[in-house]
């Protein structure tokens, strides 16, 4: 398995948080929000890149860097897994700095509450990174559960429906924390709304995880909503989803550590195909192609 070394910084202002907004996303993807992230040079030190990385594209220098922490996760690339190890520092810069983006890779830069990032794009180190320091805390989840659960399985989920609502049906993929797969898998459920399969899929999810005997789990899915939901983010209101969502509370407690990420949809393309295999396989469509509705 690949692994990919990057160095973070994370700069303050007051209670707000520097985001770069790229100046294009990849593929057919909306461009999205990211802390300002690089790759270490051959010779260089963490640091030295952290610095470079703030000159060449934001056009600062820095004041300081303390390291913060270091993280790792497994991230599926295609249908590939690829390990991640970022080294997140604090960043200070000089009082009198002023932030010019370099227009070739970022279109612009904000400061950010940690109320706010539910309403915004962002990458998915970013959002591991952001979960595990406890910037986008949950009132369930503390850090050191969000870290332990960011080191141990992931367990990518996703539910749609062709038609909204329509035939439906729900996929799963596990790897373990050393980047193998464990297991993956769909079911046709019927007849359901694409935002009902999404939470039939995490709840398959967490019952094949529990099956497994894992403990720290990361769950990933590409329904904000949803995700921002199980965080704590926003309530859950519809009649739907509200059984399914008190049935997965239920089951949690069972885990030592648990976390919730979003990540974009060509991210999730392996629970995306078991969703489609799922569905087809019951109406005996040859093939794992297909789409589904999502909402």
């Amino acid at each position: 398995m690949k692994q990919r070394i990057r160095v973070v910084g994370i700069v303050k202002k007051g209670d707000d948080i520097l985001l770069l907004k790229r100046l294009r996303g990849r593929g057919e993807e909306m461009p999205s929000f990211e802390l300002p992230t690089g790759k270490i040079r051959f010779g260089e030190q963490p640091e030295e890149a952290l610095s470079r990385l703030f000159s060449e594209n934001l056009g600062v220098q820095v004041s300081s860097v303390n390291l913060r922490d270091a993280i790792t996760f497994t991230g599926l690339v295609g249908s590939s897994q690829m390990g991640n190890l970022y080294i997140v520092y604090e960043v200070v810069l000089s009082e009198a700095a002023k932030i010019e983006v370099a227009h070739e890779r970022y279109s612009a830069y904000k400061y950010v509450s940690s109320a706010d990032f539910s309403g915004l794009r962002l990458d998915e180190a970013t959002t591991s990174v952001l979960q595990i320091e406890n910037l986008k805390k949950a009132p369930t989840y503390s850090a050191e559960e969000t870290r332990s659960a960011a080191n141990g399985a992931t367990v990518y989920v996703d539910g749609g429906s062709r038609g909204n609502p329509g035939p439906a049906g729900i996929g799963y993929y596990i790897v373990g924390e050393n980047g193998e797969v464990l297991r993956r898998g769909g079911e046709f459920i019927g007849f359901a709304t694409s935002r009902v399969a999404e939470y039939y899929a995490l709840k398959e999810g967490i019952e094949q995880a529990i099956e497994l005997g894992l403990s720290r789990v990361r769950f990933v899915g590409d329904n904000l909503m949803m995700i921002n939901q199980m965080n704590g983010i926003f309530k859950v209101k519809n009649r739907d989803i509200a059984p399914i969502y008190n049935d997965i509370q239920k089951m949690l407690p069972k885990f030592e550590a648990v976390a919730f990420v979003h990540v974009r949809r060509n991210m999730n393309a392996a629970a995306d195909k078991e969703v489609n295999k799922a569905i087809n396989r019951h109406f005996k469509i040859p093939g794992d192609g297909g789409s589904h509705s999502e909402e």
